[in-house]
């Protein structure tokens, strides 16, 4: 896993850097955050704006504290400047993280950027003391879902059901160390 660098840390990437993103850990008030919330509320909108309210409360439903040290975290993979993808997580019960604002900027994606966030997330998450993760993802979301399932979730719901007749679908992991 990557060191996680503060986002004020320098641009210049030493000799032995991996290549690609590079990952900053930042509040969820940082200016580099509010493309990716307003690009969060576009997606969600085109899928679930015939929900009244709900963009609106899967944005807003946590303070922004939660998603900070000791007990949450928000990362970005950042490019040229940009967050290209992004992740976080908050504390879902005292051994539980749980995975939330996972997004890769449209014309990155396919790129692994998803995966990397969430592999991020868990490392992080492990390092704080957590032992297991928690997350949903919407019925209409079916990359996330195989992104979840690739990534060694367990689905907490009948994988052969309509997605659509279950509402929110959960997942777990249990986390090693």
């Amino acid at each position: 896993m990557t060191t996680l660098q503060p986002a004020d840390a320098p641009a210049d990437a030493p000799a032995d850097a991996p290549a690609g993103p590079q990952v900053r850990v930042v509040g969820m008030r940082h200016p580099l955050v509010r493309p990716v919330l307003a690009d969060l509320a576009v997606e969600y909108g085109r899928r679930y704006g015939h929900l009244p309210g709900v963009v609106e409360r899967e944005l807003t439903a946590y303070p922004v504290e939660e998603f900070e040290p000791p007990h949450g975290l928000l990362l970005l993979l950042v490019e040229d400047g940009a967050a290209v993808a992004a992740g976080a997580y908050r504390r879902h019960d005292a051994r539980t993280a749980e995975l939330k604002r996972i997004w890769t900027h449209p014309r990155h994606r396919r790129r692994g950027l998803a995966r990397r966030v969430v592999a991020e997330l868990e490392a992080a998450a492990a390092a704080a003391g957590y032992r297991h993760v928690h997350l949903t993802t919407g019925p209409r979301q079916p990359e996330a879902r195989h992104l979840y399932l690739a990534a060694g979730y367990a689905p907490r719901f009948d994988l052969s059901a309509d997605p659509e007749t279950i509402g929110p679908l959960p997942f777990r992991k249990d986390l090693l160390g």
